[in-house]
């Protein structure tokens, strides 16, 4: 990372390196910080929850400690993704709330300077672009960077604590 010209903090902090952890909903990459992420376990089946919220798959044993696993794709409106040997459980925690996110593939890591996240553009089409903190393009692919706290607010999280 080189600093910018102006050297201004304002101006150096739009390059700030960001952590992320890529993966794919179908053949959509998405991406989340991997500061909110505890740890990335392989596919296991969850016990279904009866009158859960749609996109909550059920709860798995997390050491001990019992967590929701949020289907990721029906959460952002891309319909029920069914689970596969490749899927993966991202366990996520945000503000003392633990839950996993099942996802298709995970498919890296990255540190990527924070000036490569790009605006959402403007749609008119009904668009709620209220999940989506940015898109990143990268090595010839789009990647949709999500902000897991808008997608579980405070509210929604309490739902989840143990």
């Amino acid at each position: 990372m080189t600093p910018l010209d102006s050297g201004t903090a304002q101006a150096q902090a739009t390059n700030d390196p960001i952590e992320i952890i890529a993966f794919f909903l179908g053949e959509q990459q998405f991406c989340v910080r991997t500061i909110s992420i505890r740890e990335i376990r392989g596919w296991a089946k969850s016990t279904p929850l009866p009158h859960a919220s749609p996109e909550v798959m059920g709860m798995m044993n997390l050491r001990g400690a019992v967590i929701p696993v949020i289907n990721t794709a029906r959460k952002l409106g891309l319909g029920w993704s069914e689970p596969t040997e490749r899927s993966a459980i991202v366990v996520a925690e945000l503000g003392g709330a633990i839950f996993g996110l099942m996802v298709d593939r995970v498919s890296d890591i990255l540190t990527l300077d924070s000036s490569l996240v790009q605006p959402v553009p403007e749609m008119t089409s009904g668009f709620d672009k209220s999940y989506v903190e940015g898109i990143i393009a990268h090595q010839g692919d789009m990647i949709c960077f999500l902000n897991l706290e808008r997608m579980f607010p405070e509210s929604a999280r309490s739902d989840f604590a143990a």
